[in-house]
Order: C-alpha cells, then structure tokens, then sequence
C-alpha cells in the first residue's frame, strides 16, 4: 500500500537532520500543480515564539517524508526561501477552494486538501474535495485520484471521467483506491473521450 499524507498534515511537522538534530519545522508544502509533485518547504524555527525561516527546503533535499518528521541529510541541504518556491511561486494554497471538473466538464466538488506519497517521490496523487450535492448526497467529503495528464488549468482542478469511480471516504482506504486507479489508467489510451481537447502532457 501506498503511504500517504494530507499536505495541512506536514504543517508544523518537525524536519530533522540524519544525524538526530531537530532544526525547523514545515511552514507551509510548495509543489509545481501542473507537475503535480511537491518542489519543497518553507521551513519556521521550532517553538511558540518562532517565526518564518529566511531558509526553505528545496524537495531535492529531502532524504524522505516519514509519519513523524521530514528527514534530510543536514542543514546544508537548506536552501534560500525563493528556491523552494520556484520561479512561478506555485503552492499547494492556489488550488485549495478551487473547483474540481471532469474532463467531460462535469463539476463534482471543491478542493479542501491535497494528498501526497510519503517516502522519496512528493508526488501528488490526489486531492481531498467537498462532494457538491447533486453529485453525492450522501457524502460531504471524499478523496479522489488526481491523474497523470491533466492538473491545474486556471482557476478548476480538472481530473479524468473515470476517477470518479475510484473515489474513497477516507485517506487509509484511497491509498488502495490510488493503486487501483493507476492500473486501471495504465490498461487503456487516454483521453477517455475523443470529444474533449484537454488531454496531453501537463
């Protein structure tokens, strides 16, 4: 099973040095939406009083993403802020609120959180959303699988048709739901529909 982990969760998580040495905390998760991978960290000091970091954590620095604390070899790897933010400033704040449309322009929801692959990859391989209404009453929140080939465009998170049927209720059931997904996209061409034009790389 896939490890994974909501980035609101790595909030505050403390990051820490091979070595044993605790020496930031995650301020906020940063990653490239179109890629669909985390770039880095803003990084602020430890305790009540502590405030931003002029250092972040460019995600190549990164040893891995555990349960408990973001490990990396040593504070070299800490970079200035700007770099963990990237040229275009990208962070995973831009597409919460946003609007979640199939490719066949179907809206089913609204982005509350992104969800992220523990370990060594910072891949992000979906996003949890409010269910809108008319799609499921029954649930007010879910999970659903992010996609390869379509991310962010403009303002509305745009996934595949077919996620909608691997969608799960909680974060330890979508992990299973991510991996079914992705060997249901990989026995099939996409797009899905020859009738919509926003297929193709992101």
């Amino acid at each position: 099973m896939i490890p994974l982990v909501l980035a609101s969760e790595l909030t505050k998580r403390v990051v820490v040095t091979l070595g044993g040495e605790a020496v930031a905390q995650i301020r906020d998760t940063v990653f490239d939406a179109r890629a669909g991978r985390v770039t880095g960290f803003t990084l602020s000091g430890r305790g009540l009083l502590a405030g931003p970091l002029k250092e972040s954590l460019p995600f190549s620095g990164v040893h891995a993403i555990g349960p408990s604390a973001v490990m990396i070899p040593g504070e070299t790897v800490l970079e200035k802020r700007d770099v963990a933010m990237g040229t275009d400033g990208a962070g995973h704040g831009e597409v919460i609120g946003a609007p979640v449309l199939t490719d066949q322009g179907t809206e089913i929801g609204t982005v509350l959180d992104v969800v992220i692959e523990t370990g060594v990859s910072g891949r992000v391989v979906g996003f949890e959303i409010s269910t809108d209404e008319n799609t499921d009453r029954h649930r007010r929140k879910a999970f659903i699988p992010r996609g390869e080939t379509l991310a962010v465009s403009g303002r509305a998170l745009v996934v595949p048709a077919h996620a909608r049927h691997f969608i799960a209720d909680d974060l330890p059931s979508f992990s299973a739901q991510v991996e079914a997904f992705r060997a249901h996209t990989a026995q099939q061409p996409y797009p899905q529909s020859p009738s919509t034009g926003t297929g193709g790389p992101a």
